[in-house]
């Protein structure tokens, strides 16, 4: 988590005056540790910036009135007629109808298919090659003739940003990686001065309202057409397949009216408001996606996916379960994506660097503290080396001593020791040293032989390799954690009968999904289900 807030309520514009050093965007983001510097970069600032300008617009506005004593409260739905469009969101709005008839000349390919559609790569290359007709077309033109101070131009450095907005042609996926080089695409013609900044926010409502929708149903027609993969998806435990904006708007618009962006409420409701709870109700959900882009998006979950809610989507079930309203969860939606979207290499790996969205230092940035979740992220080294692994297997002799062994979780075919816990110190000698755990009273034998593994040469490169000895933590709360291995096969926690490993660690999620004040109830027994 970064300790950088986005204390600016608004991006900055460039001058207009001044030539401004225009680049192409190119990639920085190519291992785990590189997230860091990300976080304190100022494209992380600025993307934060844009975000929280564009979630303060959508929360319902008290609104005074001439001869009324109290202000009536405006609030922003769908198609809402009190929702002004300027010249270039409705341009824009042009860009992605363009967009969407180039879908109806490329039809899917026929034919049942496991994965996406390989269609969507000739659509990808359509967009591709009309892109820069379609930008000179739609964007204003004082945003594209911008004077560069580089052989770069302002179209050079917004095409990226525009073509990887839409999945990827390569790996027939889409997700939040591409959803956010939109959410840049968008912040880059701002700070060029493409849309009209005013105190109200309404450019910010008809960015949302009159792009971003408009954006989110050209993608799901894309995602079924050509039945399109998630991408970095967390399967079940991800919030949502593909997409994170819409939760973010369309919590803010069921949430409590306010007098200023600068103090938003983090409590509380709309009045007329559904409950959180209704995202399992079909009648609500098909009622208030046409007004709202939280259900919209819950919508479209109905749309691609069958069975019960609480089991294709426990993330977004559990939130249901807030009672302290939608402004409440919105602030949780801001924070989870920073922590979910931002914070994660798989998605930020492919987000593009230039001139506007920069990879330097942002002033009086603090870096984040270091974690084990930051330096357990995935390298280009892991995965070049676990390829190399596994394409040119390494066969080993009786001869070879178990510390040199590869270890397969890493894919490497050098020579690497058995790893131990970071707080037990080096670990040396011979096959029957022992491995020490400071605060518990046991220490773990590391057997010359493992049980059932047999040492003669095998072309399998992990035949030979002694099973991985789990090291609990200190902190741990498992019930087998604080106790000899030998004695888990023995010990029972209801005192008498034999309990394996399995049920112990059944029990213990259990516990602590008890006990760990989750948002929201847990999914229902099968019996309840059936009931």
């Amino acid at each position: 988590m970064a300790v950088v807030l986005a204390t600016d309520t608004h991006l900055n514009i460039l001058d207009a005056s001044e030539s401004h050093p225009f680049a192409v965007p190119i990639k920085k983001i190519n291992e785990g540790v590189h997230v860091s510097a990300f976080l304190a970069s100022r494209a992380y600032h600025d993307i934060l910036t844009f975000l929280m300008q564009l979630n303060g617009a959508m929360f319902p506005r008290h609104m005074p009135d001439a001869g009324e004593a109290v202000a009536r409260v405006q609030i922003w739905e769908l198609d809402s007629p009190h929702v002004s469009y300027s010249t270039t969101v409705k341009r824009l709005s042009q860009l992605l109808d363009d967009l969407d008839r180039i879908i109806d000349e490329v039809p899917p390919d026929p034919g049942p298919r496991r994965f996406g559609n390989a269609s969507f790569r000739k659509w990808n290359e359509i967009v591709e090659s009309r892109a820069p007709a379609l930008l000179q077309l739609h964007l204003p033109t004082d945003v594209l003739s911008r004077r560069s101070a580089t052989v770069a131009s302002a179209r050079s450095e917004l095409e990226p940003y525009f073509l990887g907005s839409f999945g990827s042609a390569q790996r027939l996926d889409y997700g939040t990686g591409h959803e956010l080089s939109f959410l840049a695409f968008l912040g880059c013609i701002w700070k060029l001065g493409g849309f009209q900044s005013t105190s109200a926010g309404d450019e910010e409502r008809g960015i949302v309202l009159g792009v971003i929708e408009p954006y989110l149903r050209l993608v799901r027609r894309l995602i079924k057409t050509y039945t399109l993969e998630p991408a970095g998806s967390h399967g079940v435990w991800g919030l949502d397949d593909h997409s994170f904006l819409p939760y973010v708007f369309g919590s803010a618009q069921y949430a409590p009216a306010i007098h200023s962006t600068y103090q938003l409420p983090s409590e509380g409701s709309r009045t007329d408001a559904p409950a959180p709870a209704d995202v399992v109700k079909p009648f609500t959900v098909e009622r208030e996606r046409k007004k709202n882009m939280y259900f919209g998006a819950i919508g479209f979950i109905y749309d691609v996916k069958k069975g019960p809610f609480w089991e294709h989507s426990p993330m977004l079930f559990d939130i249901s379960g807030v009672t302290a309203g939608w402004a409440k969860i919105n602030k949780g939606m801001v924070k989870m994506y920073n922590a979910e979207v931002l914070s994660k290499f798989p998605v930020v790996q492919h987000f593009r660097f230039g001139s506007m969205f920069s990879w330097e230092p942002q002033p009086n940035a603090v870096p984040p503290p270091a974690s084990i979740h930051s330096s357990s992220q995935p390298s280009n080294e892991d995965i070049s080396s676990s390829t190399t692994s596994i394409s040119t297997p390494q066969v080993h002799s009786r001869e070879t001593s178990h510390s040199s062994t590869p270890d397969p979780s890493h894919g490497s075919s050098s020579k690497t020791s058995i790893p131990s816990h970071p707080s037990a110190g080096a670990h040396e000698g011979n096959s029957n040293s022992k491995i020490s755990i400071p605060g518990l009273p046991i220490e773990v034998s590391k057997p010359s032989t493992a049980p059932g593994y047999s040492q003669e040469v095998s072309k399998a490169p992990w035949a030979t390799q002694l099973p991985a000895i789990p090291v609990p933590s200190l902190d741990t709360t498992a019930p087998w954690a604080n106790q000899p291995v030998a004695e888990l096969e023995t010990s029972s926690p209801r005192g008498g009968e034999s309990t394996s490993v399995t049920e112990y660690q059944s029990a213990t999620a259990v516990s602590e999904h008890a006990t760990a004040g989750s948002m929201g109830p847990p999914p229902p027994s099968s019996s309840s289900r059936a009931s």
